[in-house]
């Protein structure tokens, strides 16, 4: 079974408007999620996800969520790419690059950027429990986690519409509020 894993970027810093869209850093706020997040990630049953390639966007606020959530792994990262293909490309291409994934990988993180990433796992999630499905339709904030399971015997290249379970959708909030 092949699992699909989606990290939105945490929380971007608008001070500088003279910074271009894909250079803008993360606020503090942001730091303080994905911080959040890695120590989620370490305490979760089971440890922090395990994926075969994480692959990134290029942004400067994804590259930075990233770097702060990946503490969860110490020193066993995963193989990471760092794709600017990614950035903003909507929900089609975006599915296209998660079915242009090696077939020996079994699970994958993408890092990147709504409104694909939640269009993403709306769209490809046809299964998995109604009020996480609807709470995911509604909103995926920043620095957000999905984690998306493909059916069994399925591979990448086969991913459509609907063909997917939503196995688990974690908000920074929701951990700030235990």
């Amino acid at each position: 079974m092949k699992t699909l894993y989606l990290l939105r970027h945490a929380k971007s810093d608008w001070d500088d408007p003279r910074l271009a869209d894909h250079d803008r850093p993360l606020s503090a706020r942001g730091h303080r999620a994905a911080a959040t997040m890695a120590n989620y990630w370490t305490a979760r049953k089971g440890g922090p996800p395990r994926p075969d390639l994480v692959v990134c966007s290029t942004a400067t606020r994804a590259r930075a969520t990233l770097e702060i959530v990946a503490a969860a792994w110490g020193t066993n990262l995963p193989p990471t790419t760092f794709d600017r293909s990614i950035y903003l490309c909507g929900e089609e291409l975006l599915l296209d690059r998660v079915k242009a994934l090696p077939e020996q990988v079994g699970a994958a993180l993408f890092v990147g950027h709504n409104p694909d990433f939640q269009l993403l796992a709306r769209d490809l999630c046809g299964r998995g429990e109604a009020g996480l499905r609807q709470s995911l339709a509604t909103k995926l904030p920043t620095c957000s986690f999905v984690e998306i399971t493909v059916p069994d015997g399925m591979n990448w290249r086969d991913l459509s519409w609907g063909s997917c379970t939503l196995s688990g959708f974690i908000r920074p909030r929701d951990l700030e509020e235990r």
